[in-house]
């Protein structure tokens, strides 16, 4: 042993003495040096340092810290006037280390007012032809009056309070510094003009039906509502534009909502009062809804809802909700609503699964809508966690889509025949799906959608698909798969963003902000991480960030530091760029062996271990020549190599080899990227008999050479077709160099 260990130690050094001697380049002749353009390189440079608040795992540190408002609101509907009226109390707990010398509160009603900068932001170029309605609302009508008006700002002795309005943010100054662990009481009374949202726009407010003139309401944004104070920038007080939607912090809610008596309602919360709001009926309706788990059952008959819409009564009923650890409140109100719910049995609690809707929605909707929201929310807690909250509820609006904590409206509509098209039935289901997915990210996994819309709305959609897949086979999902996204990624890069791009400087909103997270996430789970640990490291995020406010960058660590994967790569290129995928085949080179050197081969010298090299006898590789593709069905000549026998007889028993592999067939294939995006190669070999065998090298066979990869195949029958990514799963958006030999494809995605 000692003699071994000296005789390569004395190799070693005889290595070490070449390598000592190696000449070297002049210095005038050095190539001059470079910065790690490396895309494998981590994230350091991208990522903010971590911290006590943030630890580098991606999880809440043990300084983490959020703030918490509370609201007691009384409000009335004023539907005669479409008017809405208000008084709150806000008690707000500053959590934060440090002192608060003022707060901020949002007003976003405040995009509606007729000052408003919002509508001067867009650029505008003149139509070449208008409807008369539209030329009318455009040129000659007066701006709606809408925005809060605000009557007053007290303290809790009644006294007024320093204010300062800036669009749609409020900054209430202090009398004194609020330390930490410390809370103010303020009250704030205000009120409004409610828009019709179908014609003014929004995402809350009215829609009015000509036919018996009712108005049905979608109502949120209602209330002056708190800005998040957290470590990672302060105050979150960017304007609302109106693309990137809301930041705000948990707290509980009560909240009296005065409507006319014949309306029906459903808002964020418990219902304190069902007894007094509901008819005897509609009561036991509801008891035995709460103890139905296969259909729903009706609670507000349509025969109930088309009695009310005639009757306009001029009483008044309040409906009270009480609303624990949420960041918002949103409810509806109409006299035409329909209503019916039925329970859903999650794996440690059961929910409620409710719809509202006017009996234009009928049948789509009492035969479609609640079963979607139970689906919904099973498919949703299988990936993430048990829905905590007591319900969710879908609401027909026409023309809507929006999200709240435990209630969401949604568009879809039969038309004035009864009709439902394919995109309608379809449409509104997707839509029931994505809002009340919403109310997982980000009423609960509170991310920050005014600064990242993707956060929401990418993870959102990503589930979204999941659970399209699962609530019918061969669903048409419109985001999700990986060649639905390759038109807007091979689109004129001048209208391209990063993905993380804040939301109100996006071109392509759908696409950039819905579209491509979510397809990257399909991807890291179908064909880079695979489904297990992907679904680990996605519910240890949920987890670890329900009811708290994570960043991109705790989303990013999570995936990795649960999964063990490395995904800087795949955050650069995805998230942080406009890079594409595209991969193809640059050449391939058919081999036979042979145990005869050919003639005009030099001599071949193999490094055997660490410490040397040694010389043939080989087994040779030899090409078939660079037009071999013209004659694929020819036999290749394949020698019975006598060298290669005989070790395989000395080596191995018969049973051994009886069990080898008997490659005649070698192809080496070299594959290029004119995309800048990395991705693993999946390669499909498709042999002469029709069979095929697909091979995916980690995208680590690029770590080495950005450009160009290589490898070699050994097969017992010959190759006819060799197709890169055949089932379209990494967005490459160029297909024509797919495939060897070269096909004349229009496109694999017409």
């Amino acid at each position: 042993m000692k003699k071994l260990l000296c005789t390569l130690s004395v190799i070693a050094i005889a290595f070490q003495g070449i390598a000592q001697t190696t000449p070297t380049t002049p210095a005038a002749k050095r190539e001059p040096g470079h910065k790690d353009n490396n895309p494998f390189s981590q994230m350091y440079d991208l990522l903010a340092t971590p911290n006590m608040f943030r630890t580098a795992s991606g999880a809440p540190g043990p300084a983490y810290y959020q703030q918490q408002a509370d609201y007691k609101i009384d409000v009335e509907i004023d539907d005669k006037n479409t008017k809405l009226y208000g008084t709150e109390t806000i008690t707000y707990h500053n959590n934060a280390p440090e002192s608060l010398d003022y707060l901020w509160v949002q007003l976003d009603q405040n995009q509606h007012a007729a000052d408003s900068k919002s509508k001067l932001v867009e650029s505008q170029k003149m139509d070449a032809a208008y409807k008369a309605e539209g030329f009318a609302r455009r040129y000659m009508e007066q701006e709606f009056d809408g925005g809060f008006k605000l009557e007053y700002v007290k303290d809790a002795s009644g006294k007024a309070m320093n204010y300062t309005v800036n669009q749609t943010m409020m900054r209430i100054d202090l009398p004194k510094p609020l330390k930490h662990g410390e809370k103010i009481v303020f009250s704030i009374k205000w009120w409004y003009n409610i828009n019709n949202y179908q014609v003014i726009g929004g995402r809350s407010g009215y829609e009015h039906f000509d036919k018996d003139n009712n108005n049905l309401y979608v109502i949120a944004q209602f209330y002056p509502r708190m800005a998040v104070y957290n470590d990672v920038e302060g105050w979150q007080n960017m304007q609302f534009w109106g693309a990137g939607e809301f930041a705000l912090p948990f707290g509980n809610f009560e909240v009296n909502i005065t409507v006319p008596a014949d309306h029906i309602m459903e808002a964020t919360g418990d219902l304190l009062n069902r007894k007094e709001v509901f008819t005897a009926e509609q009561l036991k309706r509801y008891e035995q809804a709460t103890k139905t788990f296969d259909k729903p059952v009706v609670v507000v008959t349509q025969q109930e809802a088309e009695a009310a819409e005639k009757a306009f009564s001029d009483k008044k009923k309040t409906w009270k909700f009480k609303a624990t650890n949420v960041r918002d409140f949103g409810f509806s109100t109409s006299r035409k609503f329909i209503y019916d719910a039925m329970a859903v049995q999650l794996a440690t609690k059961t929910a409620m699964a409710i719809s509202l809707y006017p009996k234009e929605s009928n049948p789509l909707w009492g035969d479609n809508s609640t079963k979607i929201v139970a689906h919904t929310l099973k498919t949703y807690s299988k990936y993430t966690f048990d829905y905590p909250y007591p319900k969710a509820v879908s609401v027909s609006a026409a023309d809507q889509g929006m999200e709240y904590p435990m209630i969401c409206w949604n568009y879809g509509r039969p038309d004035e025949n009864g009709f439902v098209s394919d995109q309608i039935k379809y449409g509104m289901t997707s839509v029931i799906i994505h809002e009340v997915g919403h109310i997982f990210f980000p009423m609960i996994v509170n991310s920050d959608e005014r600064q990242w819309t993707w956060m929401d709305e990418g993870l959102n959609t990503f589930l979204e698909y999941l659970t399209e897949q699962e609530y019918e086979p061969n669903y048409p999902s419109r985001r999700g798969p990986a060649a639905k996204i390759v038109p807007y990624m091979s689109g004129d890069q001048k209208f391209l963003e990063p993905i993380m791009t804040n939301s109100e400087s996006i071109h392509q909103f759908g696409a950039n902000a819905y579209g491509k997270p979510a397809t990257g996430l399909n991807i890291l789970r179908e064909i880079i991480m695979g489904h297990e640990l992907f679904d680990h490291a996605f519910k240890t995020y949920s987890n670890r960030w329900m009811f708290k406010h994570p960043t991109p960058d705790d989303f990013f660590r999570t995936m990795e530091d649960a999964s063990a994967v490395d995904l800087d790569w795949f955050w650069r290129g995805w998230f942080f760029s406009t890079d594409y995928v595209d991969i193809g085949i640059a050449d391939v080179k058919q081999y036979y062996v042979t145990e005869t050197q050919p003639k005009d081969a030099k001599d071949v010298y193999i490094r055997r271990g660490r410490f040397g090299e040694e010389k043939g006898p080989f087994v040779y590789m030899v090409s078939e020549g660079p037009d071999f593709n013209t004659a694929l069905k020819k036999p290749l000549a394949v020698n019975n190599v006598k060298l290669l026998n005989d070790y395989v007889n000395e080596k191995f028993t018969a049973e051994e080899r009886a069990k080898l592999k008997q490659p005649k067939y070698f192809y080496e294939v070299t594959f290029d990227k004119p995309g800048d995006m990395l991705m693993p190669i999946i390669a499909e070999l498709t042999f002469e008999d029709g069979t095929t065998q697909t091979y995916t090298f980690p995208v680590q066979i690029w770590r080495k050479n950005n450009q160009t990869a290589s490898r070699v195949f050994a097969t017992e029958k010959p190759v006819r077709k060799i197709t890169v990514d055949p089932k379209l799963q990494t967005a490459d958006i160029d297909v024509s160099n797919n495939t060897w030999p070269k096909e004349t494809v229009k496109s694999k995605f017409d």
